[in-house]
């Protein structure tokens, strides 16, 4: 069996601070994932091959595809965490990336599994991640096991639930809205109150199309029996999906 490469672990320490906190005052969920995502971005320039290496050698640029987030507790604001980040295969066209957050006494926070591939910058085709300068093998051993799903299609007038226009300031460098951003829009499905009631659980976000300054987005949200889905739709393309799961709090 091959040895573990342990320069594939990224591992950085964070303070939690306000502007990653919501109204609970602890990490927020959409924060959450940019907090992943960002760690994913650190970890990939530790291994020379981030967004700016690929543009520049092989003119190309990553894209995330898919999240799934299990939180076990979502620390508080002035917390010191500790994330690690670290690829766990190489499968042709895309990588799975896998990330966990602990406390100061290594408790585990949460954990997440990253889903990502790389598209030419000339034609937006995938690329074969063998032929760019990204790990091949000795990869760590998973730490998040469970599967990505696949969500049923909930768009549908009974299940509209707001539309909101892109602005400026939802925009990323790739000059589309920011990932992070439809997180955030999603979870505007809830109010506060909700929000305070029940922790969320598991978090899975697809995004499965792009969108621009000054196009509308429509959000739809449908209640299962464990679980809300939603998804967003820019004219006839759905761009995200969202599934999140909640545990009623018992303060």
């Amino acid at each position: 069996m091959d040895e573990t490469d342990s320069n594939l672990i990224f591992t950085r320490e964070h303070i939690v601070s306000s502007a990653f906190i919501d109204s609970s005052v602890r990490l927020g969920i959409a924060q959450a994932a940019l907090l992943v995502q960002d760690n994913l971005t650190e970890s990939f320039a530790a291994m020379d091959c981030d967004g700016v290496v690929y543009r520049e050698r092989h003119n190309a640029f990553w894209v995330f595809t898919k999240t799934r987030i299990h939180f076990t507790r979502r620390p508080a604001w002035r917390e010191k965490i500790f994330a690690s980040t670290f690829p766990v295969d190489n499968a042709g066209f895309r990588t799975h990336v896998n990330t966990i957050f602990k406390d100061e006494r290594g408790a585990t926070l949460l954990t997440a599994n990253q889903e990502a591939c790389v598209l030419s910058l000339e034609n937006h085709r995938p690329l074969r991640l063998s032929n760019l300068t990204y790990p091949k093998t000795n990869f760590p051993e998973p730490i998040f096991s469970a599967p990505f799903e696949k969500f049923r299609e909930i768009i549908s007038e009974e299940n509209f639930s707001f539309e909101q226009k892109i602005r400026s300031q939802q925009i990323d460098m790739s000059r589309h809205m920011n990932n992070i951003e439809y997180i955030r829009l999603a979870l505007n499905v809830f109010d506060d109150d909700f929000l305070q009631a029940n922790e969320a659980t598991e978090l899975e976000v697809h995004y499965t199309g792009e969108s621009r300054e000054g196009q509308t987005l429509r959000v739809f949200q449908c209640d299962e029996k464990d679980a809300t889905l939603i998804a967003i739709q820019e004219s006839e393309r759905t761009v995200f999906e969202m599934k999140i799961k909640f545990a009623k709090q018992f303060l």
